[in-house]
């Protein structure tokens, strides 16, 4: 048996806080402690934080508090919170505007006229797939290049913007390369500054590429407990402890549900811009669940019907069983809450 190791009610991150006595979230606990046994030796870390507060916790397979671990395509999603501080700031004006408004040199080509709106709703039109080798703007093919901004740069368009959703890496690529001209520093410099060090996140990697751009499409570690706090604040609406890092309204907008992907996607329903929604029933109850998701499993389950953030850590990569078990955890830890009378049918998505 591989043993997991529990922590609890200690801060988080260094702004979450403790919570209730262990007895009243022993079956909590036990859920987590569940996954000593799964057969597969690649789940991380599951932290779970109720209204603000870490409540239980648990690592796998000798991972620990302090395991920064590679989130993915998780990392979409902390991207599309960085585009919401530049709007803040007045950094990047809208997200009616086209790419080469910020990204001048994308001027004429396929990728600089579609706006913003979507490039995050995975709509620019793209001939991107990354499922397919032969695609002409194919994830792999974009990573091996010498010079990632000139390969997007080259990608055709197979459809009009805004009329087609095809998830993949180089439009997601593109929405980092608009917040580094934006704001005229590497996002992950900006990402440090206006979202992890006000969270109190300070130990985190996030890789760049040949062109020197931070990889908005990934690539990001953290650690689970980091994922947490990015969770909470989301949850918040974009507050910590009275500070409001990122605007209520773009948490909003964020969330929205702008595109129905049910019919591709078993594990979730609609798309927003970079973020993931899914309606789980749980014990009689509907509950809208807003969530980051990364290769392997790796989750930032955002519950506010029920105060609640799940985050995952897996290394699962290229293994369907990883999103699975996650899904799974998800809904454990959502049954044990709703027994226990904690979600509200009227909790806002």
């Amino acid at each position: 048996m591989r043993v997991g190791v529990a922590f609890r009610l200690t801060a988080l991150a260094g702004l979450l806080t403790a919570a209730a006595p262990a007895s009243e979230r022993s079956e909590l606990d036990a859920v987590l402690e569940s996954w000593d046994r799964d057969e597969h030796p690649d789940l991380r870390g599951v932290v779970v934080v109720y209204d603000g507060h870490r409540v239980a916790e648990r690592y796998y397979n000798g991972a620990s508090p302090t395991e920064l671990h590679d989130i993915r395509s998780a990392g979409k999603s902390i991207t599309a919170l960085l585009v919401g501080i530049a709007i803040d700031r007045g950094e990047i004006i809208s997200v009616d505007d086209p790419v080469s408004r910020y990204w001048r040199e994308a001027a004429g080509s396929a990728i600089g006229a579609v706006p913003l709106r979507d490039v995050m709703s995975m709509r620019s039109g793209l001939a991107a797939f990354d499922e397919d080798p032969a695609s002409p703007g194919n994830e792999d093919r974009m990573d091996a290049s010498s010079d990632p901004m000139a390969f997007v740069l080259q990608v055709p368009s197979a459809n009009a913007p805004g009329t087609h959703y095809r998830y993949n890496s180089a439009t997601a690529y593109t929405a980092g390369v608009v917040v580094a001209k934006a704001t005229r520093e590497k996002m992950s410099s900006f990402a440090r500054t206006h979202l992890f060090r006000p969270l109190g996140i300070t130990h985190w990697e996030w890789q760049s590429d040949a062109s020197s751009m931070t990889k908005g499409q990934g690539n990001l570690s953290l650690t689970t407990r980091g994922l947490a706090s990015i969770g909470e604040m989301v949850r918040n609406n974009g507050r910590v402890q009275g500070r409001q890092i990122v605007s209520a309204n773009w948490v909003a907008a964020m969330l929205a549900p702008l595109v129905s992907i049910g019919a591709d996607d078993p594990y979730a329903d609609q798309y927003g811009y970079f973020w993931y929604r899914k309606v789980q029933q749980i014990a009689g109850l509907t509950l809208p669940v807003s969530f980051a998701s990364g290769n392997g499993g790796n989750k930032i389950y955002v519950v506010p019907a029920c105060h609640l953030v799940v985050a995952i850590t897996s290394s699962a990569y290229g293994r369907g069983y990883g999103q699975r078990r996650s899904e799974d955890v998800l809904k454990r830890v959502l049954a044990v809450e709703a027994r226990a009378g904690r979600c509200q049918t009227n909790g806002r998505p």
